[in-house]
C-alpha cells in the first residue's frame, strides 16, 4: 500500500473566496494532483468545517474561525482524498450545526472522516480503509481544545490522547494509522510530551503516527511523522520557519509496518499549492535533513524527492 499524507488543509476565509472566484480546482497545481494520485489512499487534516450555516463559537479569546463553502469538498475529490481527520481546533468553529453539515458533505462525496462525530463514541471510532488486500485503520485525536470535545450525546471532536493506545490495540485491521493534532503552532520540533505520546502509540501497535498542528513540518523517526506541516491555506508566513514551504508524504506500508517514505517538496502560495522548485526545494531539503538527523534518521534523495528507508533493501523485496 502506498499511503499519501498531507498536513493542515484550510479551505475557508480567503481560500473560500478563491473557490468562489476561480473554482475548487484552482487551489492545487496539476503537478500536485499528479503526485497524490500515485497514492493508493490519501489522508489529510481538514482544518475547517464545511458548511454555509452556523454561528461562531462564543469565545472572545479565539482569534481565527475557519468555515469552507460546500463547494470546497470538490477540491478534496479532485485530490482523491479518501479520509480526513477533523480532530482539531477548528472543526467546531461554527458550532454543532456546521460540524454536522460537514459530515453530510463528506458523506455525499464518498470521503470518510475520523476524529469527530455526533457523539464521543463515533468521534473516537476508527475508519478502516482497504486497498490491495490490506486493511488500514485510521484514528484521529487532538490534545486541544478541550471545550471542542464530543460528549456522550453531543457533537464534537475526539479530544484527549489517553484513550488512544487502547483504541489502537482494539482496532480490527492489518495496520493502524494514528493522526493526532498536537502541540503548539510554529513549534520548530516535537515537544518532549509529544515524543512520549508518540512512543506510547507505537508501543500500543500503531504502524504509523502522523501528527499536525505546528504548521511546519518536523523530522521523523521510527514510524513517527511528528508534524506534516501545512498543505493548503491563506496563512501569514513566518519568515524563519517558512510555513509556506511544506512536504507531501508518500509512505509504503505492509502488514509489518512502514517500509519506505518519499517526501515531495511543496510551495504554498496564497490559496494555491504547487510543487516547490529551485531554492525553495533546496531550503526544504536542508531543513528536513537537519530535523531528521536530530532524531537519528538519515535522509536520501531520489528524483527530487527526499527518501527514508525504514528497512534494508533486502527486507523490502
Amino acid at each position: 500500500m502506498k499511503l499519501g499524507l498531507a498536513g493542515d488543509t484550510m479551505l475557508g476565509r480567503s481560500v473560500a473566496a478563491a473557490i468562489a472566484e476561480k473554482g475548487p480546482e484552482s487551489l492545487v497545481g496539476e503537478d500536485v494532483v499528479g503526485v497524490v494520485r500515485e497514492a493508493d489512499l490519501l489522508v489529510l487534516n481538514l482544518e475547517c468545517c464545511i458548511s454555509d450555516r452556523g454561528e461562531r463559537w462564543p469565545d472572545r479569546r479565539k482569534p481565527f474561525f475557519f468555515r469552507a463553502p460546500p463547494a470546497a469538498v470538490e477540491t478534496l475529490s479532485l485530490l482523491g482524498v479518501d479520509c480526513v481527520t477533523l480532530a482539531n481546533n477548528h472543526a467546531l468553529d461554527y458550532g454543532a450545526e456546521a460540524l454536522l453539515d460537514t459530515f453530510d458533505h463528506l458523506r455525499v462525496a464518498g470521503i470518510e472522516w475520523v476524529g469527530a462525530g455526533p457523539d464521543r463514541e463515533r468521534a473516537r471510532a476508527p475508519v478502516v480503509l482497504e486497498t490491495g488486500g490490506l486493511r488500514l485503520a485510521v484514528i484521529g485525536c487532538c490534545d486541544h481544545p478541550e471545550e471542542y470535545g464530543a460528549g456522550p450525546d453531543s457533537p464534537g471532536v475526539a479530544y484527549g490522547l489517553e484513550w488512544v493506545p487502547r483504541a489502537v490495540e482494539q482496532a480490527e485491521s492489518d495496520c493502524v494509522l494514528v493522526t493526532p493534532h498536537w502541540g503548539p503552532n510554529m513549534a520548530p520540533g516535537p515537544l518532549p510530551t509529544v515524543r512520549r505520546w508518540a512512543s506510547a502509540l507505537r508501543d500500543a501497535g500503531a504502524a504509523l503516527v502522523a501528527g499536525h498542528s505546528a504548521h511546519v513540518f518536523h523530522g521523523i523517526e521510527n514510524g513517527v511523522l511528528y508534524d506534516l506541516g501545512d498543505f493548503l491555506d491563506d496563512y501569514a508566513v513566518e519568515p524563519r520557519l517558512r510555513n509556506d514551504l511544506g512536504l507531501l508524504f508518500l509512505v509504503d506500508l505492509d502488514r509489518e509496518g512502514p517500509v519506505r517514505l518519499e517526501a515531495v517538496p511543496l510551495k504554498l502560495e496564497y490559496c494555491h499549492t504547487r510543487l516547490a522548485t529551485g531554492r525553495d526545494a533546496e531550503w526544504i531539503a536542508g531543513r528536513f535533513r537537519e530535523a531528521c538527523r536530530a532524531l537519528g534518521t538519515e535522509v536520501g534523495e531520489e528524483r527530487d524527492r527526499l527518501v527514508v528507508n525504514w528497512r534494508p533493501p533486502a527486507a523490502q523485496a
